[in-house]
């Protein structure tokens, strides 16, 4: 894909008001502020750094307000001078890691500038280097927005964490993810992926087949995420041998999961007896990761949710962590992130069946525990 920009030719909507660098001017107040241009030589990698219809260097553009010309052999920044430096750090970051031989997939750049733009403290280098260091099997997996770095991260540090938000924000692949890095680099000898046997509003009736072919169907979601990160072959072998477990939530009662890496998927449609039964089988040298959309709760009407309640109870314990997304972290279709954003808004104007709707929205992920919005009781 050839850059839409031309050499040395900027587009109207791009042309930067007259200025020479580190000039002051004031923004209409008392503040006077300094614009500043430098320009980034870049020989390899510009189809890619630009991206389809330049998405790459637009998303640049607007998360750090610069203006950028592409020049023969350079790309020339302009702005405030510390969202010139930032710019000009991510691009030399681009420009040594290309240097060095990294090739950057569809759509991985994007998501690569997404996290370093929203966040000040993460590297482009650091970013791209630290999914290297981890072992996902056939699949390279990054973070795509800043909530999935920190979801990542609390993976690492913490032995139980809850990932709450909309469909399609990465919760269940990063934790599938994060589990086979732990079991290829033997931190752990076993991965065990559960969730609830409950039917997303339909009534699916007697199913034939064995117990495991019963169950299958509701934790086919589990299986797409092993199978897009290691061969067929190998997660069959592996399951031969218990070694990957995939099982009904019902299935953990009076189990102690040691040295094993416990994924709870789909969480919210748990009752309040079966999460409290599945958080207490972690056993010695284990991890759990409990996910779970709010939003999307198919328990009888007046039922409540385990998630919600796990919500209340477990608050503030040490060693816990809770990591929230919302719509800005879908990563499926674009319209993905609309829809959700749609839903929410109309669960917030109707009511949300009496259970908790929580503004995914505002739900901060490094909020204090102190801090979280307080969930609401059902009334129904």
């Amino acid at each position: 894909m050839v850059p839409s920009r031309l050499p040395g030719v900027n587009p109207t909507w791009l042309i930067p008001p007259p200025c020479s660098p580190s000039l002051s001017f004031h923004d209409g107040g008392s503040q006077t502020l300094l614009r500043t241009k430098v320009s980034v030589q870049i020989s390899r990698g510009i189809e890619s750094l630009f991206g389809t219809r330049d998405e790459n260097i637009r998303l640049l553009e607007t998360g750090l307000r610069i203006r950028t010309q592409l020049l023969e052999d350079s790309l020339e920044i302009e702005g405030e001078e510390a969202d010139v430096a930032r710019a000009d750090s991510i691009l030399n970051d681009y420009v040594s890691l290309v240097r060095e031989g990294h090739s950057f997939g569809n759509g991985d750049l994007n998501s690569y500038l997404r996290v370093v733009t929203e966040d000040p403290d993460v590297t482009l280098r650091d970013l791209v280097l630290s999914g290297r260091q981890r072992n996902f099997g056939k699949k390279s997996v990054a973070p795509r927005s800043v909530n999935q770095r920190r979801y990542v991260e609390a993976i690492e540090r913490h032995d139980l964490v809850f990932g709450i938000g909309p469909a399609g924000t990465g919760k269940t692949y990063l934790a599938v993810a994060m589990a086979v890095s732990a079991l290829l680099a033997k931190r752990v000898s076993r991965i065990i992926l559960t969730r609830p046997a409950v039917e997303a509003g339909e009534r699916l009736g007697f199913l034939p087949g064995t117990l495991q072919e019963k169950v299958d169907p509701y934790l086919r979601p589990l299986y797409d995420a092993l199978f897009d990160m290691l061969e067929v072959e190998r997660v069959e072998k592996l399951l031969e041998r218990s070694v990957i477990e995939v099982a009904p939530l019902a299935f953990m009662r009076g189990r102690t999961l040691n040295d094993s890496f416990i994924i709870m998927d789909e969480a919210q449609n748990s009752t309040q007896e079966q999460i409290k039964m599945a958080l207490t089988r972690q056993g010695f040298n284990s991890k759990m990761v409990v996910t779970g959309d709010i939003t999307q709760i198919d328990l009888p009407f007046g039922k409540r949710s385990g998630l919600l309640e796990a919500i209340d109870v477990l608050r503030g314990v040490d060693g816990i962590r809770f990591v929230y997304f919302d719509e800005r972290d879908v990563v499926r279709h674009s319209l993905v992130q609309r829809i959700v954003k749609a839903y929410e808004r109309y669960q917030e104007s109707n009511g949300a069946g009496g259970q908790l709707l929580l503004r995914l929205g505002d739900a901060a992920s490094d909020r204090p525990a102190a801090d979280l919005p307080e969930p609401q009781k059902d009334t129904g």
